[in-house]
């Protein structure tokens, strides 16, 4: 295991070296003007010379790599420059938004986890049933529905019409203060949405490889020895059944962030969706940087957590690849 870790952690630096430079290249080739962006409407009766010291301030005048470079050898020693957008440190962007994100992205993905895996041996027990053709209709809908769409839907089933709970936002707005109760309450939706919008592959490779399972043959040596359907089911069925969603837990990760960063901005969830925003629209090279570089190392840990599970769940794998 620490083998493979090890691999995969020399795997990610030149990963991660490439992304960067790739995220300074198609900043620098984006339409958008981060001097404008950080002048705002100042900008429109700013001189030319007034713009150039701006640029040069800001450090857009220097070539690409030089850009890259600056800013990659900074990182390095802790430093992840200033936030030109949001006028404050790139460290402390992230660190006020990303416990809010990760607290989102976490309960959501243990919901789709949870409901998925428990409806997916449901549905494969009986397959064709009613219960299986049901939720698979279900499932499929899902897949097709934008995290988006549903959020949109949420607010205005719950928070509208019935008025069951808040719309969105991390607080209610005549308080001043987070509390863990406030918190709950306006977590329920957002992470309710992302998880459902997860849920659906989960609960697909669940159901396939239970009703797969269910046909092996020390599956049926083991009800031949009159055991419980239920020691069938979830010592046998449910573990051998498991293994092809282990490996989905790591392919999921991009989806997850992607649709974290839809979900926080329709419920306005303080994460780190709006800085993603504002510095992918004002071409903010630190802060776009850094949060590009979170994100590839959440998609390269998740695929590690993929096969230290998958080896851990099978050990005829092993953690040799």
């Amino acid at each position: 295991m620490a083998r493979m870790a090890g691999r995969r952690t020399l795997f990610a630096a030149p990963v991660l070296l490439v992304v960067t430079f790739g995220v300074f290249a198609v900043a620098a080739a984006s339409p958008f003007d981060p001097v404008k962006a950080y002048a705002g409407t100042a900008g429109l009766t700013a001189s030319q010379d007034n713009l150039d010291q701006l640029r040069a301030n800001l450090g857009v005048d220097q070539p690409l790599v030089t850009r890259w470079w600056d800013w990659l050898t900074a990182a390095l020693t802790g430093d992840l420059g200033d936030s030109s957008v949001l006028r404050q440190p790139v460290a402390d962007v992230i660190g006020e938004r990303l416990g809010w994100s990760v607290l989102l992205a976490a309960t959501a993905f243990l919901v789709a986890i949870v409901l998925g895996t428990g409806l997916g041996v449901l549905a494969g027990r009986r397959p064709g049933g009613w219960l299986d053709r049901c939720v698979s209709s279900a499932a499929y809908t899902l897949e097709a529905a934008p995290a988006f769409w549903l959020g949109l839907l949420a607010i205005w089933f719950f928070a509208l019409k019935l008025d069951v709970l808040p719309a969105g936002g991390l607080t209610d707005t005549a308080s001043d203060t987070v509390t863990f109760g406030q918190v709950a309450s306006h977590l329920v939706l957002p992470a309710a949405v992302l998880g459902v919008s997860q849920l659906p592959w989960f609960f697909l490779y669940v159901r396939q490889g239970v009703a797969d399972a269910l046909e092996e043959d020390p599956v049926r040596g083991a009800r031949a020895r009159g055991l419980s359907e239920r020691t069938v089911l979830l010592g046998h069925a449910l573990r051998s059944g498991m293994l092809p969603m282990l490996t989905l837990v790591g392919s999921r990760v991009p989806e997850l962030i992607t649709g974290a960063l839809l979900v926080e901005t329709v419920f306005s969830w303080p994460g780190i969706a709006a800085a993603t925003v504002q510095a992918a629209t004002s071409v903010d090279f630190p802060l776009l940087a850094a949060l590009t570089v979170l994100a590839t190392a959440a998609v390269l840990l998740g695929n590690l957590l993929s096969d230290l599970l998958y080896g851990i769940a099978d050990p005829r794998v092993g953690f040799d690849g």
